[in-house]
């Protein structure tokens, strides 16, 4: 990695991605010469901790990009429509996590393990797909890479931090007055999610698929550069506080077999093999949250299709789902020696 040094923003800094980016800069020391919290007017004058010292968070306007090199945006989508091109026209490169330019043709949509080249093309903006897309491709690109990919049928396990802290709360206080024998509320989600499960994450389009589902599908097709693959979904929130899972049942083009697919897996550098289900180790949320890695198990052939292997993948939607690979991103840049700047 270059000895340079970076001026990094961070917006949405108060929240709970940005409060992981800020966590994660400094596990991996990144090259900061200069740290620069942003939120939103009424978060400005907080302050955070960072290496043992206190810095004030800014209002995130046009101008807070002025001199920075990065900016990590950890908001939601109409806050990066509105500042991420400003901040592009101040010489900052945006690394962005919500879903306002995934899509877009001109603006890459990254894993660094998997399509790092397409970082190159970049003209300021830089997007990290969904926590569910990113966490399901960890166990799936090695597989395509081996056998070559035809067909993909997820079904994820999602935990409520994906939806946000206040989600956090909602379960918190549903188990407490469950406990308490007391009534159970609701606010965040349309049904209570204390020992339930809710398929729907996002809003439902005109075709029956939530936007969650569909942003499964249409980003693992960029990601991986499959225009034409056969992808569906079923999303589900589930009552676990961090860390996704992700049920893949996938059909190859080429021959599979189970010992080649957890070779392929095991040597992948974003995933971990966990799949001694006579021992009973496979996979949980809780053993991958606050991980870097995705854990991998339960491989074996689909029964159902040609070519096919099932299996299942957990890893922390805030980590690798959302701050982590915006993190890797740059650090993919600098080992590239492709500048990180707009």
């Amino acid at each position: 990695m270059s000895n340079n040094s970076y001026r990094v923003g961070i917006v949405g800094a108060t929240g709970a991605v940005g409060q992981e980016l800020i966590a994660l800069l400094q596990a991996h020391a990144f090259p900061l010469a200069e740290l620069r919290p942003l939120a939103s007017a009424r978060s400005a004058g907080k302050s955070i901790d960072f290496a043992g010292k206190k810095i004030t968070v800014q209002e995130a306007t046009p101008e807070a990009f002025t001199g920075l090199d990065v900016a990590f945006f950890a908001a939601g989508g109409s806050v990066t429509k509105a500042l991420a091109p400003e901040a592009v026209k101040r010489g900052c490169l945006v690394i962005d996590k919500s879903s306002a330019f995934r899509m877009d043709a001109k603006v890459p949509l990254v894993v660094p393990e998997i399509n790092a080249d397409a970082i190159r093309a970049h003209q300021g903006i830089i997007a990290s797909p969904n926590c569910s897309t990113s966490v399901a491709l960890m166990a799936l690109y090695p597989l395509h890479k081996a056998f070559g990919l035809k067909r993909v049928i997820f079904a994820t396990y999602q935990s409520v931090s994906g939806t946000g802290a206040d989600a956090v709360v909602e379960l918190e206080q549903q188990t407490q007055a469950y406990v308490a024998k007391q009534p159970l509320t609701h606010e965040v989600y349309p049904h209570q999610i204390f020992q339930n499960l809710i398929p729907h994450i996002d809003s439902f389009g005109p075709d029956g698929y939530t936007g969650e589902e569909t942003k499964m599908r249409l980003e693992s097709r960029k990601i991986l550069g499959l225009p034409d693959l056969k992808v569906t979904a079923t999303c589900i929130r589930v009552p676990v506080v961090r860390a996704h899972s992700i049920s893949i049942n996938a059909e190859f083009e080429r021959p599979v077999s189970v010992a080649a697919a957890r070779k392929a897996i095991a040597a992948f550098e974003g995933a971990e093999l966990v799949d001694e289900p006579e021992k009973k180790l496979y996979p949980t949320p809780l053993a991958y949250s606050r991980k870097e890695k995705c854990g991998v198990g339960r491989i074996r052939l689909d029964t159902a299709l040609d070519n096919g292997l099932a299996l299942w993948v957990s890893g922390d939607n805030l980590w690798k789902g959302a701050a982590l690979n915006a993190i890797q991103t740059a650090e993919k840049m600098i080992a590239l020696g492709i500048p990180l700047r707009a």
